[in-house]
């Protein structure tokens, strides 16, 4: 019907032009291109809300790996902690620093509520990335890893660099783990264990940690129990090593270079 009135001789010209815009093919909804506008919003409703100086170092390239822990690329930490890249395969490495004082008892933090993963939850010293930049890259004695560790230790609790030297620090083994923080975030990473044993000062910044304490070896097992007993939030990756490998370690603290472990990736 409308063809026919467009065809006509007795519309107007304003008409039959509008009728010739309408007689053209709709293209499918997959082949229509935002304005690049909309995908900027789109971007910015995943971080509305969340703290800025934390989505500040979302910006942050961290190393991706495959499951052997070969570099293959790198990608923002906010990339690599969104749960639908995640289940896509996306895995970055990772590190965590189990510091001890002269008395053997273990620094633990509780992350700040502003943190967008695990907020809140209690975990080791410090949890954290090495950056895709040459100095932590390079894998020689993990020591690209050593250097991310002494950086954000300075950063995070506030312990100088040359109170944690890079060479008093022991790479010990690897984990592989995964786990979601909420319907949004989570984290897939492979995850540097370093050991070092050192009485420091510290003063934890605001904005990434909430809370510390020394932790001694006997308490370790009531303490992961304090999840179900008193709604306790312990990080997974805290959590898993917790009640697997971190007893048998904290016995040989005397002794860390009888566990070295480089070939193994402890899947979790």
């Amino acid at each position: 019907m409308l063809s026919a009135l467009c065809r006509s001789h007795m519309i107007s010209g304003t008409i039959a032009r509008s009728c010739n815009r309408l007689s053209k093919p709709i293209l499918p909804i997959g082949s229509l291109s935002l304005p690049q506008t909309s995908k900027r919003t789109m971007a910015d409703d995943i971080l509305q809300n969340l703290d800025e100086a934390q989505v500040k170092l979302l910006a942050e390239q961290c190393i991706l790996v495959d499951e052997n822990d070969k570099p293959i690329g790198a990608a923002s930490k906010k990339d690599c902690h969104l749960n639908k890249n995640i289940e896509q395969g996306m895995l970055h490495r990772a590190f965590s620093v189990f510091l001890f004082n002269s008395k053997n008892e273990l620094l633990i933090q509780q992350r700040s509520d502003a943190k967008i993963t695990f907020p809140g939850f209690w975990a080791n010293t410090c949890c954290s990335h090495p950056l895709s930049r040459p100095e932590e890259l390079e894998d020689e004695k993990a020591i690209g890893v050593r250097r991310a560790a002494q950086r954000r230790l300075q950063s995070e609790l506030g312990i100088k660099p040359e109170e944690v030297p890079l060479d008093d620090f022991h790479y010990l083994s690897r984990i592989h783990y995964k786990a979601a923080s909420d319907g949004m975030w989570g984290e897939h990473e492979v995850d540097y264990i370093l050991f070092i044993q050192k009485d420091v000062a510290i003063q934890p910044d605001p904005n990434e940690i909430q809370n510390t304490r020394y932790l001694k070896a006997s308490e370790l097992e009531e303490f992961l129990a304090s999840v179900k007993n008193n709604g306790t939030k312990i990080s997974p990756w805290f959590a898993m090593i917790g009640a697997t490998l971190l007893p048998k370690w904290w016995k040989e603290l005397n002794n860390l270079d009888s566990l070295v472990d480089h070939s193994t990736i402890h899947r979790m």
